[in-house]
């Protein structure tokens, strides 16, 4: 009786490690792997994604230097910071439309682009809009700008600022301000996103043009 016991003991740890291994790491389909977090109870990549195909293995678009035609893009499509992938990208990750997210194949199987209800349920387990950000951003100021405000990471979501691309195409804010998207739109031009700032422990709700080119955290379905 008693090696059965010390059996099944053994067999649900086995299990349960193999589940815990499963959630520490996410692999997307360019291989690129990311470190996860638990917060509550949902699991979040630590890293900003940086995939260039669907999780299908369809490329997606890249859109680089040509202003004009990310200006006028209302199709799935990519770039990186300045568009200069060596310097930003490992780091920062990919900035991605709102038209990329809608398509439901931009994180890895089994993960999604978080709705604006997910945001706000993370925002409010955190304490609310005023306080959440600073619980999510990376410390010190090897990434961010000083003063970088409340920064603690308490949550080891390792927020970054990895800046935008506006609808015009210009790059702006990198280690200034952090954005990230919603699968939520509003409406035919718009979808929310969420901001976080150098120089506030804000973690703030927001919309934007579908347009704009953001950075996305996935969350496990």
């Amino acid at each position: 009786m008693k090696n059965r016991v010390l059996l099944l003991l053994a067999a649900v740890y086995a299990v349960l490690t193999s589940q815990a291994q499963d959630i520490s790491t996410v692999t997307d389909i360019d291989g690129n792997t990311y470190q996860t977090v638990t917060i509550d109870t949902r699991i979040w990549m630590v890293e900003n994604l940086k995939t260039t195909k669907y999780n299908d293995g369809t490329a997606i678009p890249l859109v680089a230097t040509d202003n004009i035609a990310w200006s006028n893009l209302t199709e799935p499509g990519y770039c990186w910071y300045n568009n200069n992938q060596a310097m930003y990208g490992n780091t920062y990750g990919a900035l991605y439309n709102w038209y990329a997210v809608n398509t439901g194949k931009l994180c890895p199987t089994g993960w999604h682009v978080p709705t604006d209800n997910e945001w706000i349920i993370l925002t409010n387990y955190l304490g609310g809009e005023s306080i959440a950000g600073g619980k999510l951003k990376e410390t010190d100021t090897t990434h961010w700008n000083s003063p970088n405000t409340g920064a603690t990471n308490e949550t080891g979501f390792t927020a970054l600022p990895g800046g935008y691309r506006s609808v015009d195409g210009n790059f702006y804010y990198i280690g200034f301000d952090g954005y990230f998207w919603s699968a939520t739109e509003l409406g035919v031009n718009y979808a929310w996103y969420q901001e976080v700032m150098f120089y506030n422990s804000g973690f703030r709700l927001l919309n934007g043009l579908k347009r704009n080119g953001f950075s996305v955290r996935c969350l496990r379905d």
